[in-house]
C-alpha cells in the first residue's frame, strides 16, 4: 500500500503562518483567457503571429505624477536646479573646446543670456520623444523674428522654432511651432507672453547609408496640447532665406537650444530614447 505523507502545521508558529505567501482567492465569477497561441497566422512584414504567447511584453513604465512630468525612462535634462547636463562652445582661446553653459537659472527655469552660444546637450540622442517648456518674455523690444526668438535643435540641426507668436506676424515658416524654413503650423495655439508654452515633440531621425540618405527625419508635434505637425517629413538642415539639404551625421546626436540674442525662458526638459518595436 502506497503511504501518503500528510503535512502538519503542529509546531508551526502560528507568525510564521501567517507571513508564508498566501494565494490569493479568485472570485466565483472571476474570468480567464490564454496568455497567447502558437496556432495563429503570421503578421505580414512580421516574425510574429497573431497574439503570439512568445513575443517579448512591453517594459513596465511609471508615468510621471502629474501631466507634463517625466515617466520613469525619462533622461531628464534640466529639472529647474543647474544646467550640469549642458555645456556650450567655447569662444576665443576656449575656442573648440565645451565650457560651462552660462545661461541664468533662478525659479526653476532657465533663461538665454544672448551671446553666450546655444545650449547643448551632454547627452546625444536619435529617435526620441521630447518634452519641453517655455515662455517669451513680457518685455517686448522688437517685432517678427525678434520677439522671444529661440529655437529646439533636434540632432543640433532640425529646428523647431521658438517666437513669440502672439499678435506677432511673421513669416509662416518662421513662427511658433514652424519647422524653421520649412512647414508652418497646422495653427497657432501660442499663449501670451511671460505664459507657458508646451512643445511634445516626436522625432524619428533620419537614416544613412555612408554618405547617402536613405530615410528623412519625421516630426510630430503637440503645441500646448494641440497637434500642429504629424510625421511630417523634415526637408533639411536648419537654414535661414535657403534650403539646407541633409548631410550624414551619426545616429545619436546631442539636443540644442538656440541662442538668438532674446530671453526667453524654458523649464521642465526631458527626452526618452525610443526604440524600434520588441527591441530590448
Amino acid at each position: 500500500m502506497k503511504r501518503r505523507t500528510i503535512l502538519s502545521l503542529a509546531g508551526v508558529a502560528p507568525a510564521a503562518w501567517a507571513a508564508a505567501p498566501q494565494p490569493t482567492p479568485k472570485p466565483k465569477n472571476w474570468r480567464t483567457s490564454p496568455l497567447g497561441y502558437t496556432d495563429t497566422p503570421v503578421l505580414p512584414g512580421q516574425p510574429w503571429k497573431v497574439h503570439d504567447i512568445a513575443r517579448p511584453r512591453p517594459s513596465v513604465v511609471t508615468p510621471g505624477p502629474r501631466p507634463g512630468d517625466p515617466p520613469s525612462d525619462a533622461i531628464v535634462l534640466f529639472s529647474g536646479k543647474d544646467l550640469s547636463q549642458w555645456y556650450q562652445n567655447g569662444t576665443g582661446p576656449n575656442k573648440g573646446k565645451q565650457v560651462p553653459a552660462k545661461w541664468k537659472v533662478e525659479n526653476g527655469f532657465v533663461e538665454c543670456v544672448g551671446g553666450t552660444g546655444d545650449l547643448i546637450s551632454k547627452e546625444k540622442f536619435g529617435d526620441a520623444q521630447y518634452h519641453i517648456e517655455w515662455s517669451a518674455p513680457t518685455e517686448i523690444d522688437g517685432d517678427s523674428q525678434w520677439r522671444g526668438n529661440s529655437g529646439i535643435l533636434i540632432m543640433s540641426r532640425y529646428e523647431m522654432q521658438v517666437l513669440d507668436s502672439w499678435d506677432n506676424p511673421t513669416y509662416a515658416d518662421g513662427q511658433a511651432g514652424a519647422i524653421y524654413g520649412q512647414w508652418p503650423p497646422l495653427v497657432n495655439p501660442i499663449r501670451r507672453p511671460g505664459e507657458w508654452n508646451t512643445y511634445d515633440l516626436f522625432w524619428e531621425a533620419p537614416k544613412f547609408e555612408g554618405s547617402r540618405m536613405v530615410k528623412p527625419a519625421y516630426v510630430t508635434l503637440m503645441f500646448n496640447g494641440v497637434l500642429v505637425h504629424h510625421h511630417k517629413e523634415v526637408i533639411g538642415q536648419m537654414a535661414h532665406r535657403t534650403i539646407r539639404p541633409y548631410e550624414p551625421h551619426a545616429a545619436e546626436e546631442p539636443l540644442s537650444i538656440q541662442d538668438h540674442d532674446t530671453k526667453p525662458r524654458f523649464r521642465n526638459i526631458w527626452v526618452r530614447k525610443l526604440k524600434p518595436y520588441d527591441s530590448k
